[in-house]
């Protein structure tokens, strides 16, 4: 925990603890509950998936502020691009081992999935380049990156032949077959997540700021682009590849008017995600009281969370399948579609997911504080 007196901007930590505590519950739908279809899902399945929206775009947003704020304690430029290059490497290596081993209880060359760390990690490595630009030229790389993108939606990879891979690696989800029997799924492709990261590396001086003025900052910032949002997306104009229309009810319809492309994100789901992402951060920049305590202990050991969450949600899905499939099937259990256990089920496992995670973290969290060891970082 920080000391009385730090200068620890914990609003930070805060929001990050909420994001971690919120993707435990899309991730033990993915295990134990059902696949979602949300132009067809019930409301409340729908908006269980669609809170969860919210995880990854803030997530990244508060990585590229922290890296900022990191480089500030570094003695130099070089030290944080070395720091950014070296630890985005070990966050994609760790995709590809220890976190496809929890998702998949599989450590073969035959199936890889890249997801949310690999792209973190990626958009690590191209964060260290950019950090050697001024902050203007950065800032007009997120923007242009993340308000233009969809302008490549009609580029498809399957028309550019040997590039194939290479435009799923950067815009397209789909999958890679790197050699025959092969099957390497791009979930999270690098644009415009890593905009997302340079963004937040740009508004890092924000968090910085006393507290009095930072808030309103951020703020305006949120509230700009939520009007931003509803203004284009009410409109039709741009920034999604599916309109929205009106349904047979105002549920329909507000159901498919919230429903914007994640895989890429697309302008309008980051604006969607963000916008109120930094309206809470800025109400959350303030004493809060021993209920957000926990939150932000969460916030503080990210990675030891997800990998841990991951592997113990899987291990509860093999417990739970174990009666129904026998213990050899059980063991091999792989994600497909979930068990099919009902959200009533899903929300009390998730629930007593995070308290089971709380007494672990918390004691990393106590050790990441204690230790002055530069590997500890990296955890």
């Amino acid at each position: 925990m920080a000391e009385p007196g730090s200068s620890r901007n914990q609003a930070i930590d805060w929001l990050r603890g909420v994001v971690m505590v919120l993707m435990a519950l899309d991730h033990t739908r993915m295990f134990v509950g059902s696949s979602v279809d949300l132009r067809t899902a019930s409301p409340a399945l729908y908006f269980t998936r669609w809170a969860t929206h919210f995880c990854a775009p803030v997530f990244v947003l508060l990585t590229g502020i922290g890296a900022y704020l990191h480089g500030r304690r570094m003695p130099s430029t070089r030290a944080l691009s070395g720091y950014l290059l070296t630890r985005g490497l070990w966050l994609a290596l760790l995709e590809v081992t220890v976190i496809r081993a929890a998702w998949l209880a599989y450590i073969g060359p035959d199936v890889l999935v890249l997801q949310v760390i690999w792209v973190i990690g990626a958009s690590m490595v191209v964060l260290a380049g950019l950090v050697w630009l001024p902050r203007a030229a950065i800032a007009a790389f997120a923007v242009v990156l993340i308000a233009g993108h969809n302008l490549l939606d009609g580029i498809h990879a399957d028309q550019l032949g040997s590039l194939r891979w290479l435009w799923l690696l950067l815009h397209e989800e789909g999958t890679v077959e790197p050699f025959p029997g092969a099957r390497w799924l791009v979930i999270y492709p690098l644009i415009p997540w890593v905009a997302v990261m340079a963004a937040g590396y740009v508004m890092g001086p924000w968090a910085a700021l006393p507290r009095a003025e930072r808030r309103p900052v951020f703020l305006r910032a949120g509230l700009a682009l939520i009007a931003g949002f509803l203004v284009l997306r009410a409109t039709n104009l741009y920034g999604d590849p599916q309109a929205w229309n009106a349904g047979e009810g105002w549920t329909q319809t507000v159901l498919s008017f919230l429903n914007c492309e994640k895989y890429p994100p697309s302008l309008l789901f980051l604006a969607m995600t963000l916008g109120p992402a930094l309206c809470v951060l800025a109400w959350m920049d303030r004493p809060l009281g021993a209920w957000a305590a926990p939150l932000a202990v969460y916030g503080r050991v990210p990675l030891f969370y997800y990998v841990v969450h991951i592997f113990l949600i899987h291990l509860i899905a093999i417990g739970l399948a174990w009666p129904t499939l026998g213990a050899a099937a059980a063991w091999q259990f792989v994600r497909s579609g979930g068990l099919g256990y009902g959200l009533m089920a899903v929300y009390a496992l998730w629930v007593g997911v995070v308290l089971l995670l709380y007494p672990a973290c918390r004691w990393f969290a106590e050790v990441k504080r204690r230790s002055h060891a530069a590997w500890m970082t990296y955890l």
